[in-house]
């Protein structure tokens, strides 16, 4: 018997008469007009989430009690960081491309903290060049680089070092970074021997404390717990004359793309700083990195059905959006919802929705319960977040678009690759 699982509140995306809307867009106007595969982002579900988290980041004297650095890598359109530029949010980057956007889109840099476990010396060079932040240190081995990189330029280097606090986030392995068997962060019990050596380095400036546990957080008890380990360390520092300016708690608050039932964002963001305060560190400045939770379920893909094709044991619905547009489910096994964008009176039949692509790997949804024909249109739910910045071209398939939607105008905020883009910088070696 197949699970029904319940679809995710979207606050841009209504169905209304048995259509879907992009606030006040037909999707059905949207894929005439755009063509499929589709990633459509709304304005309005952007702002609403930004709000959430800013509502507890102000107390109720107006004092500002913490600041959100939207953690690009969950989807990096310039439409999109735009938009957080203008409500106010600082950005969280994972490398010098995700720093170049931040830059293009007229960020401060004073507003950048630049993460990453592998940063490059190239990557180092450009964020002390920009004026960013902080950078967040990850190993002792970089730390060390930072240094040279930055006696090289001749300048010094704000760094945070990032504590891997060994607390377990409840989420899928491979989103899990707070554990000591992860590859991200310092080790708990190195943390303070690390701060050491930092004091000790000529060209470094010690400015906070970072962590971040993972991604897709359905509870709070994982953070009041990291959160708790790292005020520890704030207060043995303190003791050894090592001031800390700011403590970055990190994202990974997750969305509910079926039945999670993640905590209210604005009463999660309490919690975190309730707890800062209460502790005595109301003092700090305090940066939240959201990611997932600001774009994750203001996004859908629109595809197109392009084969019904019956089975003994497997009834599939073959769409032209594949692993290649949306690797989620692929490489995670994850769930998103998946809703025809026009009801038909076709039969409802159980499918696998999958792709084109030549693997077996690749699907969207399995066992959906679908009253679909050939030529209608789906929409995947929740595929704002790690959807389009996790792409490919794998069997020369070109990137879809993306349109942003503000009320009644799409704007189309990234144009569908063409073909012969997809080897234009290739060439064929002359004998």
């Amino acid at each position: 018997m197949t699970k029904v699982i319940p679809l995710p509140h979207l606050s841009g995306f209504t169905e209304r008469n048995g259509v879907w809307y992009a606030e006040e867009i037909p999707l059905t106007n949207l894929a005439k007009e755009f063509g499929t595969p589709l990633y459509v982002y709304s304005k309005k579900a952007l702002k609403e989430a930004y709000e959430a988290y800013d509502r507890a980041c102000i107390d109720a004297k107006g004092k500002r009690r913490a600041r959100v650095h939207y953690a690009m890598k969950a989807n990096s359109n310039l439409a999109v960081i735009d938009c957080f530029k203008n409500l106010g949010a600082g950005f969280d980057l994972v490398s010098g491309g995700e720093l170049a956007r931040a830059l293009a889109i007229g960020a401060e840099p004073s507003s950048l903290v630049f993460a990453g476990v592998g940063k490059s010396a190239a990557e180092i060079t450009q964020a002390l060049k920009a004026g960013v932040k902080c950078i967040n240190v990850e190993s002792i081995a970089e730390l060390h680089k930072i240094n040279r990189v930055a006696k090289g330029l001749n300048c010094r280097a704000p760094i945070s070092l990032r504590v891997n606090p060994d607390v377990d986030a409840q989420t899928h392995p491979y989103i899990s970074t707070g554990l000591k068997g992860n590859k991200f962060g310092i080790a708990y019990y190195e943390v303070l021997k690390t701060y050491r050596e930092a004091v000790q380095l000529s060209q470094i400036d010690i400015v906070g404390i970072d962590c971040h546990i993972g991604s897709q957080i359905t509870t709070t008890e994982p953070y009041l717990d990291a959160l708790d380990k790292v005020l520890d360390l704030v207060e043995q520092l303190k003791k050894e004359g090592i001031i800390i300016h700011h403590l970055d708690l990190g994202g990974g608050l997750g969305i509910a793309y079926g039945a999670e039932t993640p905590p209210d964002i604005t009463e999660f963001t309490n919690a975190l700083l309730d707890r800062i305060d209460e502790r005595g560190f109301a003092h700090l400045d305090v940066i939240l990195e959201p990611g997932r939770s600001l774009v994750g379920n203001a996004g859908v893909l629109l595809t197109q059905v392009e084969y019904l094709k019956p089975g003994t044991e497997k009834n599939f619905c073959i769409v032209d959006a594949a692993m290649t547009e949306l690797l989620r489910p692929a490489l995670y096994e994850a769930h998103h919802g998946i809703v025809p964008i026009e009801k038909k009176s076709a039969k409802s039949v159980i499918y696998d929705v999958v792709g084109p692509v030549c693997e077996s790997g690749d699907w969207l949804g399995r066992d959906r319960a679908l009253a679909v024909e050939e030529g209608d249109v789906l929409a995947i739910l929740s595929a704002g977040a790690y959807g389009f910045v996790m792409a490919s071209n794998y069997n020369t398939r070109p990137m879809p678009a993306e349109i942003l939607v503000d009320g009644k105008n799409a704007y189309v905020v990234r144009e569908r690759q063409k073909l012969v883009d997809l080897f234009a910088h290739e060439k064929v070696p002359t004998k």
